[in-house]
């Protein structure tokens, strides 16, 4: 479970105020996975790096009695000296995850042959993006928070990605925010919709995805 209490969030830039997060009050009920819907610039992304941790908000707090992923397929705090595999074991450290498990379940993932022992900085963008998410993957967590991510690779790739991100929302749930609505119906059951700083949450991802339709309709607000 995953409980915001008076959460704001404001931004200031050049003396001009913007608010993602008008005091929301809101729960995440646990195994559910909930569809992050609003407009672009919304605060989607502020919203869950607030969650995840890497963001503080201006006031309110973010409570949970279980563990929250980092947003999946960030690959921003990789070394990019370190090779994949250093990287992998580093992650694995600093979550409490057995090292030699972690390298082998990412090596076999990612299939990146030799180059999964080379610096980061030889990578392609396709090769890091394979890493970040065999790596986001390698970990269990009770909530994955999901911005915008589509698997790399070739249609086998692609479906081993989608194969393994589903196993793992078997046992857990997550907060997705995606532009396409047919992959939303197939992953989340419920949904939240942001809108003018406000969190609206529904139970049938169907009710949010309407919602945000007829938002996006009416066009731009203020």
């Amino acid at each position: 479970m995953i409980r915001l209490q008076n959460l704001t969030k404001m931004y200031t830039l050049n003396g001009r105020h913007k608010l993602v997060a008008d005091d929301i009050t809101a729960v995440f009920p646990t195994g559910v996975s909930v569809a992050l819907l609003g407009r672009n610039g919304a605060g989607k992304s502020s919203l869950l790096r607030m969650i995840s941790g890497a963001m503080l908000p201006t006031s309110g707090r973010i409570l949970s009695n279980g563990t929250i992923s980092w947003p999946v397929g960030f690959a921003g705090s990789f070394n990019q000296e370190l090779s994949g595999e250093q990287n992998c074991r580093f992650v694995a450290r600093v979550y409490g995850v057995d090292t030699d498990e972690m390298r082998d379940f990412v090596e076999d993932f990612a299939e990146l042959g030799d180059h999964f022992y080379l610096p980061l900085r030889s990578y392609s963008a396709g090769m890091r993006s394979r890493l970040s998410f065999g790596i986001s993957m390698a970990v269990r967590f009770d909530t994955y928070l999901v911005d915008e991510v589509s698997a790399v690779g070739d249609a086998a790739f692609k479906e081993k990605s989608n194969r393994v991100f589903n196993n793992r929302l078997a046992n857990a749930g997550a907060l997705v925010v995606s532009h396409s609505m047919p992959m939303l119906r197939e992953t989340c059951q419920a949904g939240a919709v942001l809108e003018n700083g406000r969190l609206s949450y529904y139970h049938d991802v169907s009710d949010a995805i309407q919602v945000h339709l007829e938002n996006m309709q009416r066009g731009p607000t203020g």
